[in-house]
């Protein structure tokens, strides 16, 4: 298990600033005691490697990414894939932990419920998701670049799904697409975000720009099970 002190260290060292840590802290802590790890959505540039785990794999259905994952050597396994089809690459408990920032929104609502099947049956501990609350408009960047949303994901609804729901960045009216904060000076709105991340949306989630999800696995309702109720 990484020490919080030497986490803390290695996000500094990698570049990120003191308002963001926050966020990769929350984001990490969960994964802190979890030796193999896999990272869906990966992308070009996962920070997950500063977890130093034993494992850490990544899958990304978008072909550039993976091959500057491979290039920037972010995971020990890299997967080209169809993250809607995790059940053809993974089997069932062969990670601790899986992990999906950014990325369930990226689906549809079915494909989205498909996922978190998926990812809890490959992940034998631990289930972590990052995403907007609720529904957050994003377009392409370009036409093949998967960014668009199609989904949104409210704290209500990933808590019937059996998720220990954090609010994450702030709150909803200081940010906008990719959580860019919306006004200027940027540096003095960031200390705002943070400092009501800090007192307020942190434990009002509905509130907050963004969710990370957590489930601990052990007899929690599916989220088949959630919806029909």
């Amino acid at each position: 298990m990484i020490s919080r002190t030497k986490l803390c260290l290695n996000l500094l060292r990698s570049g990120i600033g003191f308002g963001p840590i926050f966020a990769f802290l929350e984001l990490f802590e969960p994964l802190r005691d979890c030796r193999t790890i896999l990272d869906v959505g990966c992308g070009a540039a996962s920070r997950l490697r500063l977890l130093e785990c034993q494992h850490l794999a990544g899958i990304d259905g978008y072909a550039p990414s993976v091959a500057e994952a491979k290039k920037n050597s972010t995971h020990n396994e890299l997967v080209l894939g169809d993250i809607r089809e995790l059940p053809r690459f993974f089997k069932p408990g062969q990670f601790e932990a899986c992990i999906a920032i950014d990325v369930i929104e990226h689906l549809s609502k079915e494909d989205g419920i498909k996922l978190i099947q998926a990812m809890e049956q490959i992940a034998s501990r631990k289930v972590v998701f990052f995403t907007p609350s609720g529904f957050l408009p994003q377009a392409h960047a370009t036409n093949d670049d998967l960014q668009e949303h199609l989904s949104g994901w409210e704290a209500a609804e990933m808590q019937r799904f059996g998720y220990r729901v954090t609010g994450v960045l702030g709150p909803k009216w200081l940010r906008g697409q990719f959580h860019q904060i919306r006004w200027r000076p940027k540096f003095f709105w960031n200390l705002v975000s943070w400092a009501l991340h800090l007192v307020w949306t942190r434990w009002r989630p509905a509130s907050a720009v963004a969710i990370l999800c957590v489930k601990d696995k052990g007899g929690a309702p599916t989220p088949t099970q959630g919806i029909q109720n």
